[in-house]
């Protein structure tokens, strides 16, 4: 490694720049080259600094500068890593498709671990948007999606129990589960919203504490209007791209 980074001009004095900056080019030089895989160690700063023969802060703010860039990553007790590369998703806004048949189509392998399963009856706005009485009781289901074990969404969907069934679900497409029981659903309204994510949920999708994702709220229905599905939905920001297909209006 110490070989490498001479190589990429490290100690080239017509280069410009500060030293730092040389030192943190020449890593990502590395990295991008795939000579520093994901999930490889850096050494520790006084290790680096003392094969360089450059100071501890060169190499502290060199490290500073990639964490910052998210092309590191710094793991309490462990030391800095290079980042894993999460490979990211175009999802459409106009097709409405399970989590696991979304995966399947692109040859990703789709599970989920299940983090809460209750029973109970809704709360004043779930009855409301379910369009059920306070005393029916409902699922609710919160789910951690993941393709290939890589985690990339938390789930939290609330279904009627007469849609479901109390272990109509365990590890597999809700959709499909709804589907086997005669309540596909085949139109929904989602709304995105760009938020971070709180200590818990970031921990539970391996991301740091405020990272950004998308709140998608979706409300599904039957064919005969009946809400069959409320989900919150967070995805990984670094992970997920929703695009849509717009066509300009006769009035224009």
């Amino acid at each position: 490694m110490i070989t490498e980074l001479y190589s990429r001009g490290l100690r080239n004095e017509a280069m410009t720049g500060p030293l730092y900056k040389r030192l943190a080019q020449a890593l990502t030089g590395l990295i991008q080259e795939g000579l520093l895989k994901p999930g490889t160690a850096l050494p520790p700063e006084r290790d680096l600094a003392e094969g360089l023969q450059v100071g501890r802060v060169t190499v502290r703010t060199a490290y500073r500068d990639l964490l910052s860039t998210g092309i590191l990553e710094s793991r309490h007790g462990s030391g800095t890593f290079v980042s894993q590369r999460v490979e990211r998703f175009e999802q459409s806004l106009w097709r409405l498709s399970s989590f696991s048949a979304d995966m399947r189509s692109r040859g990703r392998e789709p599970a989920a671990r299940i983090l809460a399963r209750t029973v109970g009856t809704p709360a004043p706005e779930e009855s409301f948007l379910l369009g059920l009485s306070l005393d029916e009781p409902v699922l609710r289901l919160d789910r951690l999606r993941l393709a290939d074990d890589q985690p990339l969404a938390i789930e939290r969907a609330v279904v009627p129990i007469k849609f479901l069934g109390e272990d109509a679900v365990s590890e597999g497409s809700l959709y499909d589960a709804l589907a086997r029981n005669g309540f596909k659903p085949v139109r929904a309204l989602q709304r995105l919203t760009a938020v971070t994510l709180d200590p818990s949920s970031a921990s539970i999708l391996d991301v740091k504490a405020g990272a950004p994702a998308l709140l998608i709220e979706r409300i599904s229905r039957l064919e005969d209007q009946r809400v069959v599905e409320y989900t919150r939905s967070h995805y990984r920001g670094d992970a997920y791209d929703f695009v849509a297909e717009l066509r300009i209006g006769d009035d224009l």
